[in-house]
Formats: structure tokens, C-alpha cells, sequence
């Protein structure tokens, strides 16, 4: 299966990123791409829907925090909703779905305290 970003509008600031495919060793630059571009722009909340992501090994959840560090500098933060099966299974495992603050449905986290 091929991997995909693509930005999504949402209300409430900030960027919102679609994943969908498999994020490895392979895809996982094109994401890294994606983030530093939007962090570049000027958004320092990102959001990543995972509803359509289907794999996800060890180096697509290293972009996840380096975007989280990245967005963290000018006082924002990377978050994440809406993975399932093996990849949801993968950021519990891990301990990213506390850290990333992550959330099963497709919510919105600015509504929360970004803390």
C-alpha cells in the first residue's frame, strides 16, 4: 500500500494533516517534509489524523515526536486522533498516545488546555 499526506481545513488555528497508507522507513520523510513545511508557515498546532493510516513502525513514530519537539518550540504541539487496529495497539504500547496526548475519535484538541 502507497502512503499519503494531505492538509485538511479545520476551525479553531491551526494545521491539520490526513495520513493514510503506511508510515515506515520508506514514507516516513514525506511526513517529516509535510511538518517542517507547516512549522516553516508559521503553525505551531498540528494535528494528525490517523484514521486511514494502516501501519506505522518505529520511524514514523519518531516523526511524531520530533514534530511534537518541533511545534513545542514556539509554544505549540503536535497531536493525534483517530488511529485504529494495530497502529492504535502500537502508540498505547509505546507510551506516545499519553505523551502526543492522543485521542480515539476525531476530535479537536485546541478546544483543550494545550498545557
Amino acid at each position: 500500500m502507497t502512503f499519503s499526506v494531505s492538509n485538511v481545513e479545520r476551525d479553531g488555528g491551526g494545521a491539520c494533516l490526513r495520513l493514510a497508507g503506511e508510515l515506515d522507513m520508506s514514507t516516513s520523510p514525506e511526513l517529516s517534509a509535510a511538518i517542517d513545511r507547516l512549522i516553516a508557515a508559521g503553525e505551531s498546532r498540528v494535528l494528525l489524523d490517523l484514521a486511514d493510516l494502516t501501519f506505522c513502525d518505529s520511524t514514523g513514530m519518531a516523526v511524531f515526536v520530533r514534530g511534537d519537539n518541533q511545534a513545542a518550540v514556539d509554544g505549540g504541539w503536535l497531536r493525534l486522533v483517530g488511529a485504529n487496529g494495530r497502529v492504535e495497539r502500537v502508540l498505547r504500547m509505546t507510551g506516545l498516545a499519553d505523551v502526543l496526548r492522543y485521542e480515539p475519535e476525531s476530535v479537536d484538541p485546541a478546544s483543550r488546555t494545550a498545557s
